[in-house]
């Protein structure tokens, strides 16, 4: 019988760390999923949403990388955010913690929550009433009246609020420093955001990329052995809807 030849008993092996290494470097330095475990992005993002992030939009840090490996600080091939973009970052105070948000508020801003409305640089952005959504909490039906917000670079997309009298309708006014972005949740009443200690401004080192497009989501209605349920619990009608 012939002798196998050395090389090879490692060509499986070197295929799966080819393989690695490519999937690694698309996650690392083009795409990355992401998933939507909260409502706080509501009506544009819903839980059990699956989306693409792109990681070279705002150029490379540390965070680009699997558990912030990369062993340099600041960015690299850096470009500036634009307000309005919906992004995800690593919380400022847990950098364990990954966070999407809408850009609301760029270096030397002046941002400020009043009646609910948001204020850029002493200004009010436009809000226009489009209606109503509700949701249940388990025990309860809420209604929330749902906005179109525009801001002044033209971006538009929509908002909820549950009031205009929340703990976080009025604010005082944040100055964002350079090298920082103000991010807010589009379900107002429901965001752990700049406007929380426990956010705050966030760092451009922070940033991870871009939110682009939905590739996957289900209404949370199937569990994983529940085959038989899986067809009826994908919204379909979001598949590859693009993220504004």
């Amino acid at each position: 019988m012939p002798k196998r030849k050395p090389e090879g008993k490692f060509e499986f092996v070197k295929t799966i760390v080819i393989a690695g290494a490519l999937a690694l470097g698309f996650r690392s330095l083009l795409f990355e999923p992401f998933n939507i475990p909260s409502g706080s992005m509501v009506p544009t993002l819903l839980v059990g949403d699956y989306l693409f992030v792109s990681k070279y939009s705002y150029g490379y840090s540390r965070y680009s990388f699997p558990f912030g490996i990369a062993p340099f600080a600041g960015r690299v091939f850096a470009t500036t955010p634009e307000r309005g973009d919906v992004a995800v970052f690593r919380q400022p105070n847990n950098e364990s913690v990954a966070f999407i948000k809408r850009i609301v508020g760029l270096p030397g801003d002046r941002v400020q929550v009043t009646d609910g409305v948001l204020h850029l640089n002493g200004a009010p952005v436009t809000r226009v009433q489009k209606g109503y959504s509700t949701a249940s909490n388990g025990y309860n039906v809420i209604k929330f009246t749902v906005y179109e917000e525009l801001l002044p670079n033209g971006k538009s997309y929509l908002i909820q609020e549950l009031s205009d009298a929340d703990a976080l309708d009025n604010t005082a006014i944040f100055e964002v420093p350079e090298g920082h972005y103000f991010m807010m949740g589009d379900n107002r009443d429901n965001s752990r955001d700049s406007r929380t200690t426990s956010v705050g401004m966030v760092p451009a080192e922070n940033l991870i990329g871009r939110a682009e497009r939905l590739f996957f989501s289900h209404n949370g209605s199937a569990a994983l052995w529940e085959i038989w349920k899986w067809p009826f619990a994908i919204r379909y009608g979001r598949l590859g809807d693009g993220i504004m």
